[in-house]
């Protein structure tokens, strides 16, 4: 049943009372249509339960502005979501359209630092977030007395004489919920061995973010990404006000996972709107993204905790290969992830999360 403003209503009960069913919840499609933004096509998702979010289609079906209750739960940058003809592939050129938002998309076929493959020179974090979602589509159904919410696409990286990946791109959302799910399958179309990397760049900004705000975790060890982070390793899981000079930290955290092989963290602010509380989770399986990457960014204007499931470290795909931690697709292979992004709306539930979190770590010690 789906459960809105406190209340459960089956189908029949929640029909009868509504013209439409969009007049509480829907789907709607558009395109945006000012300076860098122009000709992007969006997809707004309510979910009736004052969830609200945007998945940016021309921009690797990625998850842009999110709200709850009016709250923004993702950081968004100076860039805006510019339009794939503005990528700059090369180097740090990704940065000039990082738009930030709820989750970024980086991969399908390398992410991480700019880097040297085989040969190759690989700029930072690959072209799925550039890319334009061919085969789009998006609509609600009731399934018994729920009404699932959809967006789905594909994004294709291919090259004459390369790689040839397929990511079918599905993500759902229910009537009345306050989470949404992302499910993608990453297939090799092509005919020749080809490396796949995928990371979900969570990116949580202000008020979930906030001087008096954590991460809780369900980390079996974290470990600092380089010289930079090492200072900051006592203090990873706790936030500070903007900070000018702020250099960026980046940790590495090994999970545990429960029986049926997820995990999950989060971002929570317990003095948000007088002690309601509010946080942001990201729940998905270790088999598939066996590493969570926390990036801590307490700089003025760039401040953000980026909570990222992912395949890799994020140190380039050429220091990948040389560690034997690159995973290879065959030619008509193909490989499955699936993560949940949700809000954590009350104090009952920040601490319902927290002990279920020590749950997964207390069942890995015995």
């Amino acid at each position: 049943m789906a459960t809105l403003f406190g209340q459960q209503f089956a189908r029949s009960e929640l029909l009868s009372l509504v013209g439409d069913i969009s007049q509480l919840a829907g789907v709607r499609a558009g395109e945006l249509a000012d300076g860098f933004e122009r000709g992007v096509r969006v997809a707004d998702v309510r979910t009736g339960s004052g969830f609200d979010f945007t998945v940016l289609v021309d921009r690797g079906m990625d998850i842009g502005p999110a709200s709850y209750g009016g709250a923004a739960l993702g950081w968004r940058s100076p860039t805006t979501a510019k339009g794939a003809a503005y990528y700059e592939p090369a180097g740090l050129g990704w940065l000039r359209g990082f738009h930030g938002g709820l989750m970024t998309s980086c991969g399908p076929s390398f992410f991480g630092a700019p880097s040297e493959d085989e040969g190759q020179p690989l700029g930072l974090h690959g072209r799925a977030s550039y890319t334009p979602a061919t085969n789009f589509s998006y609509g609600g159904a009731w399934v018994g007395d729920e009404y699932e919410l959809w967006v789905s696409g594909q994004l294709r990286e291919a090259s004459v004489f390369g790689e040839n990946l397929v990511v079918e791109r599905k993500i759902t959302a229910q009537l009345g919920g306050n989470r949404l799910a992302i499910e993608d399958t990453v297939s090799n179309e092509g005919f020749q061995t080809t490396p796949v990397m995928m990371l979900y760049h969570c990116n949580l900004g202000f008020p979930v973010v906030s001087p008096q705000s954590e991460l809780i975790a369900a980390s079996a060890e974290v470990t600092p990404r380089d010289q930079v982070a090492m200072p900051g390793l006592s203090r990873h899981n706790v936030f500070q006000a903007p900070t000018a000079g702020y250099a960026e930290q980046v940790f590495y955290h090994r999970m545990h996972s429960g029986s049926d092989g997820y995990t999950q963290a989060a971002v929570v602010n317990r003095t948000y709107a007088g002690g309601q509380g509010i946080g942001v989770y990201v729940r998905y399986r270790t088999a598939e993204l066996p590493h969570l990457i926390q990036w801590k960014m307490m700089g003025q204007g760039a401040y953000v905790c980026g909570v990222e499931p992912a395949s890799n470290f994020v140190e380039g795909r050429g220091k990948e290969r040389r560690e034997g931690r690159l995973a290879l697709l065959e030619p008509g292979q193909a490989r499955s992830y699936r993560i949940e992004i949700g809000v954590l709306s009350t104090m009952t539930e920040i601490d319902a999360f927290a002990a279920a979190v020590h749950g997964l770590g207390q069942g890995a010690a015995k």
